[in-house]
């Protein structure tokens, strides 16, 4: 049975020989090494390489000497091969060798030592064949030739000449050239080595410079990061404090624009208006510094639910279309998918994103259209596309748009200032629920603005959607009848503006005395003197909060009955909004934009305090 192994079968080829020897004795194999090196120098090898080569032919020529008693060694050319290949065959008449896919292996263990010369000649030569069989073994080591100039016929009929006429040399001079080229190979391995220990040290310089720098990177990032929680902090707190006073212009404009306390000139109006329209925007402004810093400090909380994609493009054409002027050049089409489809997802939140970028396509329409559709992308996500075909966006700029505060040079920019947060808050938002917003566009042809929300959400902040009072149309306040009871309502809050605002919205509702204090610990008083049928409670307030309040009103056995409403222009978080919720029986905004909704919320808080039961019972 033959046993072939080889690291590559080289392609058939003509081949030129060179010399035949014959090994028959311990001569001969140093005669193998020596011509070996002669061939392989003649030919342009370099000394590692002639080394390599004479150390593989002469333990060849050992083995077929030791374990078949003769063999022939023989060196052909290859001239056509690229590169051009040495071939050294060497052949035995022996018995074949046994185990030779471990020896080759590396696997195979011997007291003897035998498979190492075999082993070690495969490693030393860039392709090895070898074929046994019980007939013998043929061995064929390829070397390939790496110089610029080929070797040609009229060399190697040159090269083949000196063998035959030169004589090797005896054992002894073989020994030498071995012990030369060992010490060679020892220095070589010496300048090695000290090249090796010179990296090493270089290393260690680098890798100490490294650490240096990620100790630098690690304090200058530690810095930023408290930077940013400052700065944070900052833009929370600061647009807190400002939602209060603008919350209370943007309700004292409603007043005067519905004439509860007469009629205003038409240039009045005009100005209310004007107040009314830069109140607001900067409301939106505080808005959307609010909901930036909550994003980046990771302290916003979704209102996850059941919604149909349909409800949201209708109510965002509802929001939009009775703001475009009869005469206005810009169409709005918002387009509804053929079929319901549900999504578990943010409302608001994706309804905010489409409301900004509505907002920005209409701004940056002078003439033309504004198309929002929807489709799904996969059976997991839906796609909303805000296409316009306003002024288009350089290529340059496509990025630049969505870091904060940043706005782009444009002749409409100019007229049409805004903040530069809306579309930075919307990618951003779209990232929060899962999904992301980028935009395709071409100067002068229009923006394309994509939104793909998840059709599942599923973050670990997942909360619960708040249900809401759904808007009624407000009712005239309810005259008392003759001998009923005059509800008391107790009005606790530090700001007066505020204050004022809610006693006119009161009066919109029912008659009833109102008593008022800016401060909570005289509210407490009053609580307990008056004992009113209904206590209006603001939360963020300098002696003491409204949290802490509403504690001490509800542990209190003389007051833990009196009903409570808050008025707060707080943003209250999932936790907060659950507490005040078993304790109040109302949540009211001071941000009363929607006079339906907040007319409808008040009725709704004075129903579950019974306020209207109270006014028509009978006196005792």
């Amino acid at each position: 049975m033959t046993t072939t192994e080889s690291n590559q079968h080289s392609k058939p080829s003509k081949r030129t020989s060179i010399i035949r020897l014959s090994v028959q004795s311990e001569q001969a194999i140093v005669d193998a090494r020596q011509r070996t090196r002669q061939i392989a120098k003649a030919l342009g090898f370099d000394n590692q390489d002639q080394v390599r080569l004479a150390t593989a032919v002469s333990e060849l020529a050992r083995n077929a000497f030791q374990y078949a008693r003769s063999g022939t060694v023989e060196f052909e050319f290859d001239l056509e091969s690229r590169p051009q290949t040495l071939v050294t065959i060497v052949t035995d008449r022996g018995n074949g060798i046994r185990d030779l896919k471990s020896i080759l292996d590396g696997t195979y263990v011997s007291t003897t030592g035998m498979g190492v010369g075999l082993l070690g000649a495969k490693k030393l030569t860039d392709r090895f064949e070898i074929e046994s069989s019980e007939a013998g073994t043929r061995v064929v080591l390829l070397k390939d030739l790496n110089t610029v100039t080929p070797v040609s016929m009229p060399d190697l009929a040159t090269l083949g000449e000196r063998l035959h006429r030169e004589r090797p040399s005896n054992a002894l001079h073989e020994v030498q050239q071995q012990n030369t080229d060992l010490v060679l190979a020892l220095r070589e391995l010496e300048a090695k080595q000290n090249d090796l220990s010179l990296l090493n040290q270089e290393l260690a310089e680098t890798n100490r410079g490294v650490v240096a720098l990620y100790a630098e990177l690690d304090e200058k990032a530690s810095s930023l990061q408290k930077a940013n929680e400052v700065k944070t902090s900052f833009l929370s707190n600061m647009t807190h404090e400002f939602r209060t006073p603008l919350t209370s212009i943007i309700s004292l404009t409603r007043l005067l624009i519905e004439k509860i306390d007469g009629d205003l000139t038409s240039e009045q109006e005009k100005q209310v208006h004007y107040i009314r329209k830069s109140a607001e925007g900067l409301l939106e402004l505080v808005g959307d510094l609010l909901d930036l810093a909550k994003v980046e400090a990771g302290r916003i909380t979704l209102n996850v639910d059941d919604i149909e994609v349909n409800d949201i493009l209708a109510t965002l054409r509802g929001v939009f279309r009775p703001i475009l002027a009869p005469d206005s050049k810009v169409e709005l089409s918002v387009e509804l998918l053929p079929e319901s489809f549900v999504m578990h997802s943010d409302e608001g939140k994706i309804a905010q994103i489409l409301r900004n970028l509505i907002s920005n396509a209409l701004k940056f329409t002078e003439a033309g259209a504004v198309t929002v559709t929807a489709s799904m992308s996969d059976t997991d996500s839906v796609v909303f596309c805000v296409r316009d075909s306003g002024i288009g966006i350089e290529a340059s700029d496509l990025e630049r748009i969505f870091e904060d505060f940043s706005q782009v040079e444009s002749k409409l920019q100019r007229k049409l200032r805004g903040t530069g947060l809306g579309l930075p808050l919307s990618r951003k938002l779209a990232r929060l629920i899962g999904g992301d917003l980028w935009v395709e566009s071409e100067s002068g042809k229009g923006s394309s603005f994509f939104v793909k929300i998840p059709r599942f959400y599923k973050g670990e902040n997942e909360g619960q959607l708040l249900n809401a009072v759904a808007p009624s149309a407000p009712q005239s306040p309810t005259a008392p009848a003759q001998g009923t009871h005059v509800p008391t309502l107790l009005l606790i809050d530090d700001d007066e503006t505020s204050r004022y605002v809610l006693k006119n919205l009161l009066r919109s509702q029912l008659s009833a005395k109102v008593v008022e204090t800016g401060s909570p610990i005289e509210g407490l008083k009053l609580a307990l003197d008056v004992k009113p049928d209904l206590i209006f409670l603001d939360l963020s307030m300098p002696e003491q909060t409204g949290f802490d309040l509403i504690r001490l009103l509800k542990s209190n056995e003389a007051t833990a009955e009196i009903p409570v409403c808050i008025n707060t222009a707080k943003i209250l978080t999932p936790d907060e909004t659950d507490f005040l919720q078993q304790l109040s029986v109302g949540i009211l905004s001071k941000e009363r934009s929607n006079v339906d909704r907040s007319n409808s919320e008040l009725k709704k808080a004075l129903q579950d305090a019974d306020v209207f039961v109270k006014q028509n019972r009978g006196q005792a």
